[in-house]
């Protein structure tokens, strides 16, 4: 069984604000958002419970040590639960995070997976600053933080960056839409699509082993990884925020 490859709160900001959007029931855009998962603690029925109340766009964040961009003013508490969990659900109007945990259980073979919830409180996000994503400069971002750090990546030595998947990428050739629910532009498909891509590609290249030469060329490595990833992240948040105010109504397709 694989976890799914977004991160949970991108699916769920997706899933959860068409629902509200077009009325549907809640607990089936969860099931979409999280195909992979069996087990759900009971805390993801705020959500239906903030739809009521009149929200129109459930968005995300995905924040790491030492980036915070995109998070709401919360409590230390509530910072430090979405930073450690990077990722976390942000309910705009209200003010509020919930930030999702992932969780394997079972015996060796046959794991299943489960997902608990913390809830925080949080100070509104202003519509504008939703509004004003644009997913164009988005896709030039990333592309040109993949190209330089693929040449980097090449000039510091060691091993490839994983052979030729960055070149391809950087062309977008990609054909999955990533469980992606209809009515997301294309272009923020593709968008959201290729920065899930490339976060995944710099997460595997800070985990495997570098065949670097030397401590000094390791680090280099690392540090421009550690840089794509904030950058590819950023964008993939950016650009799940601007589709979803594409889907509450907020901006035109």
């Amino acid at each position: 069984m694989r976890v799914p490859e977004l991160p949970a709160s991108v699916r769920l900001s997706l899933w959860v604000t068409r629902a509200w959007r077009d009325g549907s029931e809640v607990p089936a855009a969860v099931a979409h958002a999280l195909p992979d998962v069996d087990h759900l603690d009971d805390g993801w029925q705020v959500l239906t419970t903030w739809g009521e109340l009149g929200e129109q766009a459930l968005l995300v964040a995905l924040p790491g040590p030492g980036r915070t961009a995109g998070m709401p003013r919360t409590s230390p508490e509530g910072l430090g639960a979405a930073v450690e969990a990077g990722e976390c659900l942000v309910v705009p109007g209200i003010g509020g995070v919930l930030v999702p945990r992932l969780a394997a259980y079972g015996s060796p073979g046959d794991e299943g997976w489960r997902v608990g919830w913390q809830r925080f409180d949080a100070e509104p996000m202003p519509r504008h600053v939703v509004e004003a994503l644009e997913v164009s400069p988005l896709e030039r971002t990333l592309r040109s933080a993949l190209m330089d750090a693929t040449d980097s990546l090449e000039a510091a030595g060691g091993q490839p960056f994983l052979g030729s998947a960055a070149a391809e990428l950087a062309e977008a050739r990609l054909e999955t839409r990533w469980g992606l629910p209809d009515g997301i532009p294309a272009r923020h498909a593709r968008v959201i699509s290729l920065a899930g891509t490339v976060s995944r590609l710099a997460e595997t290249g800070l985990t495997a082993s570098d065949g670097a030469l030397d401590a000094g060329t390791s680090a280099r490595r690392g540090a421009l990884l550690t840089s794509l990833l904030a950058t590819s992240e950023q964008v993939l948040a950016d650009a799940t925020n601007a589709a979803c105010a594409v889907i509450a109504g907020w901006r035109p397709a």
